[in-house]
């Protein structure tokens, strides 16, 4: 691994190191904090996590198109049971992450677990992956979304033009990144407000619902078992769809050092979180169903604009408003909590070390930050993204499991370390054997994009005995890694 420098400056004394020889002043160390030192402060309240989670979680696709769970299983019944147990299923590994979180103090997430559980090696392969492809490709994604849905108002007679909407996406991009390196307080109060304008948005879908339901407007839920039966390989996609709509739970981890009293906020801030979005995803996908029928829903291309269109008339009009402002306010909670896990990587040797220093008056890890801005930037004028996250979307979930499967293991190897949250040990084996059984499922259905992916994701093994291991490198190439 790297050696870190001792606490030093860039050439124009902006930027600090976290600690010296590499290791960041932790949160709950019992070190003084020496004269100078600059680590990240403790702003991240319970409010705040709850608005990480919940503002990660909630994007685009609940408003847009949730058809895929409907289209896998066949019947509305069964879909809004999908819907409900991947509530549950994610809940679960929720649960794991908040056991990790209040043992093992420190940020960084997956990368930082894996790490503790299994050693180097896979942690690289880990950050490695998400830096390069992954987080790139992700943030592209949505933002794409967010660029799209801020303009709909304005092309609402003809198609939006594909370059104005990857130069406002451009945009928002660099404004997520700004705003994350300028300070923590204020990307996390506007989170607060984008994860309060998230819930507002349900709330627009789901109270109408409630009262067609009042109504009697019940006929798509008579025989809500009955239609096309569900091949054997659609329920399995169908929660492979619905794990996805969930995904997010665990970027509260990514900043455990942040938190303000983790023991307490960390498991609190995922539990509330979790209920709240699978309360409100259930019972939206119910609204829908008031109006809309399950081959109407299919057909949409968003199915919330066409939900308030049949309610609301010309306030239709504001629902890709909120939809932007959802993938706003995802693109910042991904962004806030993944570059902490960069920070976290550099910090223990295994990335730059440029990209483990802290501004020295805003306090955020701005390196670990504007690291992102180029690569997502070449992903949008020039990748392939989609075909990206179907190479690499197994390896989210490959990590995952690893990750709750290290938190079984840590329990014998480490039986005597702190845990002021304990979950029970079924939870972590169902939910690993979750996690494994969509990995082998997208092997299974599609080798080859998986095989691409698996082939990818294996270039972290090479790089890390290239930039880690091998000791005896030219100057120049130490002085490129920062060595």
């Amino acid at each position: 691994m790297f050696r870190k420098a001792a606490v030093t400056t860039v050439s124009d004394g902006s930027y600090l190191q976290g600690q010296a020889n590499g290791k960041l002043l932790s949160m709950d160390s019992s070190q003084p904090a020496q004269e100078g030192k600059v680590v990240l402060k403790k702003k991240v309240t319970l409010l705040r996590g709850i608005s990480i989670i919940i503002g990660t979680i909630i994007g685009a696709g609940i408003f847009i198109s949730p058809k895929g769970i409907l289209k896998n299983t066949g019947s509305v019944g069964m879909s809004l049971t999908v819907w409900t147990v991947c509530g549950i299923l994610s809940l679960f590994g929720a649960l794991c992450y908040a056991e990790l979180g209040t043992c093992i103090k420190k940020s960084g997430g997956h990368y930082t677990y894996i790490l503790e559980a299994f050693g180097p090696l896979p942690a690289f392969v880990r950050v490695w992956v998400e830096l390069l492809i992954i987080r790139p490709a992700a943030t592209a994604v949505i933002s794409l979304a967010f660029g799209r849905y801020i303009l709909e108002p304005f092309f609402m007679q003809c198609e939006i033009p594909e370059l104005a909407i990857k130069l406002i996406t451009a945009v928002g991009i660099t404004l997520v990144m700004v705003l994350n390196s300028t300070s923590v307080s204020w990307s996390a109060r506007i989170q607060i407000f984008l994860t309060f304008c998230k819930l507002v948005a349900i709330l627009i879908i789901i109270v109408p619902g409630v009262i067609q339901l009042i109504k009697g407007e019940t006929q798509h839920f008579k025989n809500a078992f009955a239609g096309n039966d569900a091949s054997v390989m659609g329920l399995p996609l169908a929660f492979y769809s619905g794990m996805y709509a969930y995904s997010g739970w665990f970027y509260l981890n990514f900043v455990t050092e942040e938190v303000e009293n983790p023991e307490k906020n960390i498991p609190l801030a995922i539990c509330i979180s979790m209920i709240i979005v699978t309360v409100g995803y259930v019972l939206t996908n119910v609204a829908y169903f008031t109006t809309i029928s399950a081959g109407e829903l299919l057909l949409s291309k968003a199915v919330a604009v066409t939900f308030a269109e049949r309610l609301m008339g010309n306030f239709s009009l504001a629902v890709p408003v909120f939809v932007a402002l959802s993938c706003f306010g995802s693109m910042n909670g991904g962004i806030f909590a993944v570059s902490r896990m960069f920070f976290v990587a550099s910090r223990e040797g295994h990335l730059p070390e440029i990209l483990s220093m802290i501004h020295v008056r805003k306090h955020t890890p701005l390196p670990a930050v504007i690291v992102l801005h180029p690569l997502t930037m070449i992903m949008l004028f020039n990748g392939d993204l989609y075909s990206l996250l179907n190479f690499l979307s197994f390896a989210r979930w490959l990590f995952i499991g690893l990750v709750v499967a290290g938190l079984i293991y840590l329990r014998y190897k480490r039986p005597d370390m702190p845990r002021p949250f304990k979950v029970p040990l079924f939870i972590p084996a169902l939910f690993s054997f979750t996690c494994l059984f969509m990995v082998a499922l997208s092997l299974y259905s599609d080798p080859v994009n998986t095989g691409i992916g698996f082939a990818i994701t294996l270039t972290g093994v090479p790089a890390y005995y290239l930039f880690i291991v091998w000791d005896k490198k030219p100057r120049w190439f130490r002085k490129l890694l920062g060595k």
